[in-house]
């Protein structure tokens, strides 16, 4: 058989139908079924009100006799609270699909600013060059000098030094500005590499010569063809932003009081660790640590399946 036989038939096996395509292929790959049941979890927080068997915020449903009861496993435990209550009597199991919903919106508020930032940024050092790429190049470096959660943390506090009684809002605004100002450089870097080899190609001489404007090349030319380096990083950045959220609220400058989320239940928890109440910790804890693994698969998941050599 020719070489040439040889590569149409290996071709045209490749392409059998009914055989799905090599990116479906990997994601549904065996070893890719503890991603499916942690997107389960997620659909779960998602639907926390359906889901949860007590609403948190209703205090008329609540008991002070019923706080640090443990989980329904353990010899003082009561079925009604399966994963026990914490110190205001509130069952843990609401509890931890209320917070981890809070927990998930300032990532993604988060992450859909940095996201922004990064593209505007990249955009336009990697399409302008010259002074232009030096300045925001060197900004970025100094970005990068600082730890995210430093950062995180000089924002939040000027946030609260210019606004220091802002009320619920406004301080989880303050968190998600932090937090977005704390991961907006991997977007930038990566949007500028793919801008600087997307401008030298013919598209982008044909629409100057059309005399098509900075602006709409970089909308509507640009922008669509390097998405697809950036869409890798969201899972990542995700997993990012909700450890650093629970970071800052464990450290009691993140969600305020009245608007639990993961990282303040776990800083709630760590008070009663020397009182034998270790579930009221545990339980966040083990949601959390679900949570920013199921990100983490998802955006491996995805590289593998935008690899091209995989």
């Amino acid at each position: 058989m020719s070489r040439a036989r040889l590569v149409w038939r290996r071709g045209s096996r490749c392409a059998t139908p009914g055989r799905p395509p090599r990116r479906w292929r990997v994601l549904l790959a065996p070893r890719r079924l503890l991603l499916a049941a942690l997107a389960l979890l997620l659909l779960a927080v998602a639907a926390a009100p359906w889901l949860a068997p007590q609403d948190p915020s209703d205090l008329a449903s609540l008991s002070l006799g019923d706080a640090r009861l443990p989980p329904a496993w353990l010899p003082d435990g009561e079925l009604r609270y399966p994963l026990g209550t914490d110190d205001q009597g509130r069952d843990l199991l609401s509890v931890v699909l209320y917070g981890a919903r809070v927990s998930l919106m300032l990532a993604v508020l988060a992450v859909g600013l940095s996201l922004s930032m990064g593209l505007a940024v990249g955009l336009l050092a990697g399409y302008r060059g010259g002074r232009t790429d030096r300045l925001l190049m060197r900004l970025c470096d100094a970005m990068l000098a600082f730890p995210a959660i430093l950062i995180a943390l000089l924002v939040d506090g000027i946030g609260r030094v210019i606004a220091p009684g802002a009320d619920e809002a406004q301080a989880l605004a303050v968190l998600v500005l932090a937090i977005a100002l704390a991961g907006w450089v991997p977007y930038a870097r990566t949007v500028r590499a793919a801008t600087q080899i997307e401008r030298q190609k013919a598209y982008i001489d044909a629409a100057r010569l059309m005399g098509v404007g900075e602006r709409s090349v970089l909308l509507h030319h640009l922008l669509p063809n390097v998405l697809g380096a950036v869409w890798v990083l969201v899972p990542l950045q995700l997993a990012s932003a909700v450890l650093t959220e629970a970071t800052l609220s464990f450290l009691g400058v993140g969600v305020p009081p009245t608007a639990a989320s993961l990282g303040s239940l776990i800083r709630v928890g760590g008070d009663h660790l020397l009182s034998g109440a270790w579930w009221i910790a545990l339980v966040p804890g083990v949601l959390l640590l679900l949570l920013a693994l199921a990100f983490n698969l998802v955006g491996e998941a995805s590289r593998r399946a935008s690899d091209p050599l995989t």
